[in-house]
């Protein structure tokens, strides 16, 4: 049992890190699209509209999945929340910890490739 607490103790931790990182990227995406709206309104055209709207795409595309781990992050919650402790500790949390874990690092990966994206941009544009 002892070893089963430890390791809900560090799943919640992991879970609480992810979703406080999730929102922050959010609330930077948010950031990043305003700034495109700002460039959008400068009419400085083709060379300029064309990456904005991939970027203005890629930006909605990237809120949805962070809503996605999100809401996977709502219902492992819920899952530690009842669990049995008496239960011998199974390979579903384990795998479920791991796999999540996994798409954070992919996602985390994508979001920085982006990020870099539009920081070049920015630098180009503003």
């Amino acid at each position: 049992m002892e070893t089963k607490l430890v390791y809900l103790s560090d799943l919640k931790f992991n879970l609480k890190v992810w979703k406080e990182e999730l929102r922050f990227h959010r609330k930077e995406m948010e950031k990043f699209e305003k700034k495109l709206e700002s460039i959008a309104k400068r009419n400085l055209g083709i060379e300029a509209m064309a990456p904005l709207e991939g970027f203005q795409n890629k930006i909605i595309r990237e809120k949805e999945v962070i809503g996605r781990m999100l809401q996977r992050i709502r219902m492992k919650k819920k899952i530690i929340a009842t669990t049995d402790l008496s239960e011998e500790l199974d390979g579903r949390l384990r795998n479920q910890q791991t796999s999540m874990r996994d798409d954070m690092k992919t996602y985390i990966k994508l979001h920085y490739e982006l990020k870099e994206d539009l920081m070049d941009y920015f630098l180009r544009w503003l």
